[in-house]
C-alpha cells in the first residue's frame, strides 16, 4: 500500500499470508508496517518505515496518521560508526533521568538535521535526513572501517528535528522495542540497517492508540499490522 500526500492509497490485494509474511513482504517493498510492542511493555503501535524509503508523503503520513515522534532507529554498529552517545549520556544537566518505566533506558540518540536543509521540521527537510541517514547507515554496513564520525558531521548538524535511536547491542534479544523491532525486519528484508518509527496516538483521548483501534486502522487503509511477539518469534532462532 503505497499512502499518497493526499491520504489516499492504493489497496494490494487480500492475501492469506501471515501477518509477519505481509509485514515483511511491505517493508520489502519500502512501504509502512503497523507494529504492536508488547502490552507489558510500551503497548504501543508504531508506524514503521524503512528509512530509505520515506519521502515527503510518508513524513506527512506518519504526522497525520500516527502524530507521536518520528525517529530513525539505526543499528549499533551503524550507531558506533556514526559515533553516536544515548543522549542521556552525552548531557550533563539536573534533569537527566534515563530509567523508563517500559525499559532499562531509552534508545534516543543525537537529534539531527542533515546540512542541506533549511529549518529541518518540513516533510521535505525531514524525508531528506531520514534518507540520507538511511543512505549513511548502509555506508557503513557495505564499507564498517570507511566511514565514521567525521564523515557524520560532514552530513548531518545536531541539534535537528529527526531523532535518531540506538539499537541494542544484541538486537532482539536485547531488548525487544519498536526500535529493534524495526532493525530487524530491515535485516530480514536486506534494507538499509535503518528503520523510522512514529507512535499512533488517539485524537479523542491523546493517549496511545489501541491495539484494537490500530488495527482496524490499518485494515482500513491495507496496511499490514503485526504483533511484536510475532516478530520476535519468526526473526530470532
Amino acid at each position: 500500500m503505497r499512502v499518497d500526500a493526499d491520504g489516499s492509497s492504493t489497496a494490494r490485494p487480500t492475501s492469506d499470508r501471515s501477518p509477519v509474511d505481509r509485514a515483511l513482504g511491505a517493508f520489502r517493498a519500502g512501504e509502512p508496517v503497523c507494529v504492536h510492542d508488547f502490552a507489558d511493555r510500551e503497548g504501543e503501535t508504531d508506524i514503521v518505515y524503512p528509512a530509505g524509503a520515506v519521502d515527503e508523503a510518508a513524513v506527512a503520513h506518519m504526522r497525520n496518521d500516527a502524530g507521536g515522534l518520528i525517529c530513525v532507529a539505526v543499528s549499533d554498529p551503524v550507531a558506533d560508526a556514526f559515533g553516536l552517545p544515548f543522549l542521556a549520556d552525552a548531557l550533563d544537566h539536573p534533569a537527566v533521568d534515563d530509567d523508563p518505566a517500559y525499559d532499562d533506558r531509552s534508545s534516543f540518540s543525537l537529534p539531527v538535521n542533515h546540512r542541506e536543509t533549511f529549518t529541518g521540521i518540513t516533510d521535505e527537510d525531514r524525508a531528506r535526513t531520514i534518507v540520507e541517514l538511511a543512505t549513511a547507515a548502509a555506508a557503513v554496513a557495505a564499507d564498517p572501517a570507511g566511514y565514521g564520525p567525521d564523515d557524520f558531521a560532514a552530513e548531518f548538524r545536531a541539534p535537528g528535528h529527526v531523532h535518531v535511536l540506538r539499537g541494542a547491542r544484541d538486537g532482539l534479544a536485547g531488548r525487544t522495542g519498536h526500535t529493534e523491532l524495526g532493525l530487524a525486519m530491515a535485516e530480514a528484508v536486506d534494507a538499509a540497517p535503518a528503520a523510522v518509527v512514529c507512535e499512533m496516538l488517539d485524537d479523542e483521548t491523546g493517549t496511545a492508540l489501541s491495539p484494537a483501534d490500530a488495527a482496524a486502522y490499518a485494515e482500513r487503509r491495507d496496511i499490514p499490522y503485526v504483533e511484536g511477539a510475532d516478530l520476535v518469534d519468526a526473526l530470532t532462532d
